[in-house]
């Protein structure tokens, strides 16, 4: 057994209220450091400045310019045009940039010493040149969770004012043990439509799980009524910003995302496993985009797989990355390549709150040596074996107990259910299957 000590960050968002007093010193002190950014952002672009040389260059000119500001006000700034900087560089870097220096739109200011501010009885305290001031909120059930349960709170604090509105950013850190044995892997393979988990226990493969996302359905429903929404008008419009402001894509995916990985990392937290994902980078997915149509490099384009990962590296497990070359093209037994797979749709019945839904289901399968192989299981397995290989190359799986694995339907909302699809790798002739059926007559 391995540990790993892993720190994680979490950001709890409050929508506060304050009284004329005090968002009147908060506008003052937000037009001050609209300023200094505006400066700082610059020179730290064009000399690629860390906050100590911001500190150097900077800090005597403000003091002397702004007396009554709170000074850590003015280091706040530093870390704000350092971070600025660094991401329009990365920008440029990729091409999505081309101006010569960042604009200044909008204006978080950012306290960076707990010093300047406190946290005390449903109240945020912040010091400002008028004195103290106090920002008011409600309940809220994530601040208190987080509090309660282990996290500490973080020296900085973030706010932005939106009109009568002070919208506070609130940033907590706290640090797990994670423990795993490298022997037990939770593979997965991420889809347009579903994602693929490979169980391997004391590397062997015992269970593997198609979590039906239907993220890509979503994408495609959304881009068509955006269309309808903006045919023969403009997005300036009053009535077609009104309609686009309400499609709630952006939400749906993130809730289906978050519920699927909460599901690998409790499958994983009871294995005691390591989470292996492939390694698809904003690279990878624009040479796919390269030679596509409109169509299929918008779908390629709103594939989640970078922020599942992304999900999965904010969980208290451990998440290696390992390319996904190959992985859905090769048999995991013979280690041949796949040429071709042929589509196959099946209907199953799931069980709802209210009513029995009937559940439409594509398969892309091949028959390979008289086994039934499954594209997406496929590719999970294989991403599974390049882990558990030492040099990261694919090998072949072991034919011990893998006529025992089924594949189980996992619908994010609804947990796992105790539908199975097909046994995996069974010899074909063994029972009579609509499937079986499917692939005898190929």
């Amino acid at each position: 057994m391995e540990k790993l000590l892993k720190t994680l960050t979490r950001a709890v968002v409050l929508e506060c209220y304050a009284n004329r007093y005090a968002r009147r010193a908060l506008r003052e002190i937000e037009g001050v450091y609209r300023e200094m950014l505006v400066e700082m952002v610059e020179y730290a672009v064009k000399y690629k400045a860390s906050q100590e040389t911001l500190h150097n260059v900077f800090y005597e000119k403000f003091r002397e310019r702004y007396p009554w500001l709170p000074t850590r006000v003015i280091k706040g700034a530093y870390r704000d045009a350092v971070r600025r900087a660094k991401s329009f560089r990365e920008r440029v870097k990729k091409g999505k940039v081309h101006k010569d220096k960042p604009e200044v739109k909008r204006v978080t200011i950012t306290y960076s010493d707990s010093q300047d501010w406190r946290l005390e009885d449903g109240i945020i305290k912040l010091r400002t040149h008028r004195g103290w001031v106090e920002l008011h909120y409600r309940n809220h059930k994530q601040l208190h969770r987080y509090l309660c349960s282990g996290w500490r709170l973080a020296s900085e604090l973030r706010f932005k004012i939106l009109g009568k509105k002070v919208i506070a950013y609130l940033t907590f850190t706290r640090e797990f043990d994670v423990s795993y044995d490298p022997k037990n892997v939770i593979a997965v393979d991420v889809n347009e439509n579903n994602v693929t988990v490979a169980v391997f226990k004391n590397s062997t493969l015992t269970d593997v799980y198609r979590v039906e996302t239907g993220l890509g359905g979503i994408a495609i429903a959304y881009s068509e009524r955006r269309k309808r929404i903006t045919r023969g008008k403009s997005t300036k419009v009053r009535e077609v910003k009104k309609k686009l402001r309400k499609l709630r894509e952006k939400e749906r995916k993130l809730d289906v995302l978050r519920k699927t990985a909460k599901f690998v990392e409790n499958l994983t937290i009871e294995n005691k496993a390591v989470v292996v994902v492939g390694n698809i980078n904003e690279k990878a997915k624009e040479r796919m985009e390269e030679d596509a149509n409109s169509k299929l490099r918008h779908r390629i384009h709103q594939w989640s797989v970078k922020k599942l990962i992304k999900l999965l590296d904010e969980t208290p497990v451990h998440v290696v990355k390992v390319s996904e070359r190959g992985t859905s093209s090769k048999d995991p037994f013979t280690g041949r390549r796949i040429k071709r797979f042929e589509p196959l749709m099946i209907r199953t019945a799931v069980k709802g709150v209210k009513r029995v839904k009937v559940m439409k289901i594509v398969f892309r399968v091949a028959k390979i040596s008289g086994k039934v192989l499954e594209r997406d299981v496929v590719g999970a397995i294989n991403i599974g074996l390049k882990y558990l290989n030492s040099d990261g190359s694919l090998m072949t799986l072991g034919s011990t107990g893998a006529h025992e694995v089924r594949m189980k339907l996992v619908i994010p909302h609804r947990g796992p259910t105790p539908q199975t699809y097909l046994k995996l790798f069974t010899n074909i002739e063994s029972g009579e299957t609509p499937l079986r059926r499917y692939l005898r007559s190929v």
